[in-house]
């Protein structure tokens, strides 16, 4: 989808009276739905799902992105303390059951999110996993939201050439080798066999979290 096209898009669910909000995870192709909608509007709400795991360098890279786009950011977290997230040996659920983990620190905080706005902006390619390739660009979801996927069909080489065009900084992790970055217990660094998305919970076969499966409906 063409930027232009995006555009067009927002602006038609702004006249409708539409509430609109989108997500980011702050990586390097990440950011460029971001500067897509800071140019088209920087007031909509940037929601970072902020789960305590993340890596240092990526809460520096979000708030450069922020200050240097002037993003509406909100940080998101859990209510659930970490305390409350250890299985019976003590360790943390991610060493467990990384799926009720990536529920207690994504999944449920935004769908109170979900429950307050009407249009999940939502940055999904189709070519990162079998799960995102099968999306729609529009698409409902929980709550009465509707998932818009306007980067469904931009692959990695047009994000590169957006990138290269205004020139956006790229994640300080992506020069060691990391490229699919997540929380920092459930990441590896990226092998040229792999998958984009196969470099998170590797040797765990899990590629989704649970926000673009348990709240897309089908």
């Amino acid at each position: 989808m063409e930027v232009e096209l995006i555009k067009n898009k927002i602006e038609s669910y702004k006249r409708e009276g539409k509430s609109l909000f989108t997500t980011s995870s702050f990586q390097s192709h990440s950011i460029v739905l971001l500067h897509i909608l800071s140019r088209i509007d920087d007031s909509i709400p940037v929601y970072f799902i902020n789960t305590g795991f993340h890596f240092p360098e990526t809460i520096r890279f979000r708030d450069e992105i922020t200050e240097r786009f002037g993003l509406n950011l909100v940080d998101l977290k859990t209510p659930v303390s970490k305390i409350m997230q250890l299985n019976e040996r003590g360790r943390f659920l991610y060493t467990s059951d990384p799926d009720y983990c990536c529920f207690l620190n994504k999944t449920q905080p935004m769908e109170q999110v979900m429950r307050q706005h009407d249009v999940w902006i939502n940055g999904v390619r189709g070519d990162q996993s079998a799960v995102r390739k099968a999306m729609k660009e529009e698409q409902p979801a929980p709550f009465g939201t509707l998932r818009f996927h306007p980067m469904l069909d931009w692959d990695n080489r047009k994000i590169y050439r957006y990138r290269k065009e205004f020139d956006l900084p790229a994640h300080p992790l992506e020069e060691k080798g990391y490229f699919s970055i997540g929380c920092a217990p459930c990441t590896r660094k990226y092998d040229p066999e792999m998958q984009e998305r196969e470099a998170r919970w590797y040797g765990m076969k899990k590629t989704e979290c649970g926000l673009h499966t348990d709240l897309a409906s089908k």
